[in-house]
């Protein structure tokens, strides 16, 4: 089986937590999701990684997102921008070997595929403030 890169996991990652947002799947339930991604009977690390790691820590993300997102609450955000935000979040803060610079351009790419025409600079902008405070070099 040919290795699945980061970017491709993370596309996924994207795609799963929005559908369980959308149905309002829990943690447990989150697995089946899985399911759809898999190529050759694995599901990739990466991906579970990355989904398992922004449900296991969604109230901090959700939780920076607010402070750092002005005149847009949380619930009023378009669900792929809320749940980008979230990855890369998630990816910024507890995944040090990833370098700042690419997970806030991959971040953006997955923006201008999935979001809105204002997604890419709106996402670009709450991750870049956020890479700030905590010190990320880019």
């Amino acid at each position: 089986m040919a290795a699945i890169s980061r970017s491709r996991c993370r596309e996924w990652a994207l795609q799963v937590l929005y559908q369980a947002e959308y149905v309002g799947h829990r943690q447990g339930e989150i697995i089946r999701f899985y399911r759809h991604f898999q190529e050759h009977g694995q599901t990739p690390a990466y991906l579970v990684k990355l989904v398992e790691g922004v449900v296991a820590h969604q109230e901090e993300l959700d939780k920076l997102i607010r402070q750092h997102s002005e005149h847009w609450r949380l619930e009023r955000m378009a669900a792929v921008d809320r749940n980008l935000l979230r990855l890369a979040l998630y990816e910024l803060l507890h995944v040090p070997e990833v370098p700042a610079k690419v997970v806030i351009n991959e971040a953006v790419e997955l923006a201008k595929k999935y979001g809105s025409e204002e997604s890419g600079s709106f996402i670009n902008g709450i991750l870049d403030r956020v890479r700030q405070e905590v010190g990320r070099e880019v």
